[in-house]
């Protein structure tokens, strides 16, 4: 527990203090943040804050995990994987900074980059992973083994949650708030369900980091933000989350305590449906947070309620696990 919590303080204290210098050089190199047009109008004021701020959590997580953390092939496929992520984040974001432009990677490089880190981490979790191609099934609280099946059907899972994570990155501290709510929860799920996985204590240890990363940014990324993460910061924080889920065997789980992410993708994908089968959208617009602005919701108002909602699905997601 001592190192847990001093693991939290760590990337807390590094990432807030770190912050502070890193956005007068983004400044100072005009990496602003370019606005989507057809976004809410009220974002457009949002033009030119500083971007690419996830470089700050990457340095706590990479730095946590050199001095801190074992060096088992687990953990080293968790930072790969993490850092991998982060990689095509940061391409996306560097073209979007040079172009002055909301576009940046096209969208098949962007897939096949992450398609490349995806395959990576199933192929190891289905030859070496501990649980292999097993997948953990709350209640019955048994393992089920989907045979080769396990690659097509993780490969898929893994880039729905990454991207998720990334389509939540949309509001003032929405998705730094987010994570560290559902990394709460997520690593109290897994310590009690400790005596039937197979993972170690760095699982735990990796869940502080990241809630300590998040909440130092949080302190500069709140409303009104004075950086956001950018893809490199969301993207990272998605390819650590479905690293996390996917090496404990417990992606079941996602969909429960990871709710607010996984209403943001389907809000999406119904959108596309809906529009290209009737010409007609459900929502005003979509990743789902858009649509309350366009319901005249302010952006503070949104985010505690997202916050809200994800904390009460984590709480739900304990409760399945203890059942």
């Amino acid at each position: 527990m001592i190192k847990i919590t001093g693991l939290f303080l760590y990337s807390f204290v590094l990432v807030a203090v770190t912050i502070p210098l890193i956005i007068p050089r983004l400044v100072e190199m005009k990496f602003g943040q370019s606005i989507r047009e057809e976004g809410p109008k009220t974002h457009m004021l949002k033009a030119g804050t500083p971007t690419m701020g996830g470089i700050g959590i990457i340095l706590a997580l990479l730095t946590g995990y050199l001095i801190f953390i074992e060096k088992t092939p687990l953990t080293f496929a968790l930072i790969v994987t993490t850092l991998g992520f982060g990689l095509v984040g940061f391409l996306d974001d560097f073209i979007k900074v040079s172009r002055k432009h909301n576009l940046g990677l096209k969208a098949y490089q962007k897939l096949m980059g992450q398609f490349i880190f995806a395959l990576i981490l199933v192929l190891f979790q289905y030859f070496y992973g501990e649980t292999g191609a097993s997948l953990y099934v709350p209640i019955i609280r048994q393992f089920i083994n989907l045979g080769p099946a396990y690659i097509p059907i993780t490969l898929i899972i893994v880039l729905g949650i990454v991207n998720s994570v990334n389509l939540t990155d949309g509001l003032d501290g929405l998705v730094s708030g987010t994570t560290s709510i559902f990394m709460i929860f997520y690593g109290t799920a897994l310590f009690f369900l400790r005596e039937q996985m197979f993972y170690g204590i760095e699982f735990y240890y990796v869940s502080s980091m990241v809630m300590g990363a998040c909440l130092g940014f949080l302190i500069y990324n709140r409303y009104p933000a004075k950086i956001f993460m950018g893809d490199i910061g969301s993207l990272t924080l998605g390819g650590l989350i479905a690293a996390y889920v996917v090496l404990s065997g417990t992606y079941l789980l996602f969909p429960i305590i990871g709710l607010i992410y996984f209403i943001e993708t389907l809000s999406v994908v119904i959108q596309v449906i809906s529009f290209k089968l009737t010409g007609k959208r459900v929502f005003l617009m979509s990743p789902l947070h858009h649509h309350f602005e366009k319901l005249g919701w302010t952006e503070i108002k949104v985010v505690k309620r997202f916050w809200f909602t994800a904390s009460m699905a984590g709480l739900l997601g304990v409760i399945l696990v203890l059942i």
